[in-house]
């Protein structure tokens, strides 16, 4: 995989360099991983491989949100796409520490705030334990939880509707066991429409992180809610990603949530704050 870096690399090497240091310690894949560069007047010498422009440094360091791969030349491509399925531009944006999270719309797709994306995947996958049996992770992303499920699952199917978020996992390290691990199965398409194709009770756990409603208000119908119901084994349960529940959009939206899924016929809701989010039990779960 190539290198990647962000501003949170680029600023700490214009400032080591104007501090005469020839050496520092940094991160070319987005904090997964540590290394030393060299400093010197033509530019960031990556070991073992090209030599970034002080140039390029600055354009990186002028960009707020922007990840960006360094080529064998030592160019710099920003990790970018428009995605003509969706018509929204998808990008990486890296953060101070941990992990990236995607960027759909202008809308991050993990919480960033007080922390970074792999916590917050964390978060929701400590809420869904036990993880066993057959896994759904309905909207892909990055692939963290699908990654984070597949260490104590037998086996988790992913679904991603946008190629293009596809082709930001695939241009971050800290997405590579997406593509690598044997007990991961991933689906393109409309999570809706994938959801119909498959067998009835082919699921113990469902996890549902959708977009915000603005981006994906299917994915909060009674209709959705409907097909989740079915695909689940009897005694599997829903986990869904709503946001904050003590903010005024998110328990209004969460009282909405809660309504349709008893509908859909769900026996049991219950709150899982801590991961801004509801576990829905196909039967009441047993004392």
């Amino acid at each position: 995989m190539s290198p990647i870096i962000c501003r949170w690399q680029a600023l700490p090497w214009l400032v080591a360099f104007d501090q005469g240091v020839t050496e520092l310690e940094t991160t070319l894949d987005l904090n997964k991983s540590h290394c030393t560069v060299a400093l010197s007047e033509a530019g960031v010498q990556l070991p073992d491989g090209p030599r970034v422009a002080w140039d390029a440094v600055k354009e990186v360091a002028d960009h707020d949100t922007g990840c960006f791969t360094v080529t064998d030349d030592g160019k710099l491509e920003r990790a970018y796409i428009f995605s003509p399925t969706t018509r929204r531009a998808v990008s990486l944006w890296g953060q101070p520490d941990g992990a990236p999270t995607v960027l759909v719309a202008g809308f991050p797709m993990h919480r960033t705030k007080h922390v970074d994306p792999w916590e917050d995947t964390q978060k929701k996958l400590a809420a869904c334990q036990p993880i066993t049996g057959r896994v759904l992770d309905t909207c892909m992303g990055l692939g963290y939880t699908a990654i984070g499920a597949a260490q104590t699952a037998a086996h988790v199917t992913v679904i991603e509707l946008d190629p293009g978020v596809e082709a930001m996992a695939a241009k971050n390290p800290w997405s590579e066991p997406l593509f690598t691990k044997s007990n991961i199965t991933r689906k393109s398409g409309d999570a809706f429409t994938v959801l119909k194709e498959l067998s009835d009770a082919a699921f113990d756990l469902i996890v549902h992180d959708p977009p915000t409603m603005q981006l994906a208000g299917d994915l909060y119908s009674g209709a959705f809610y409907r097909e989740a119901f079915r695909v689940l084994s009897r005694r599997g349960r829903l986990f869904h990603y709503i946001g904050d529940p003590n903010s005024k959009h998110g328990a209004t939206v969460t009282r909405g949530v809660v309504k349709r899924l008893h509908e859909a016929g769900f026996a049991a809701v219950t709150s899982a704050a801590d991961a801004y989010a509801v576990v829905a039990w196909k039967e009441k779960p047993r004392r």
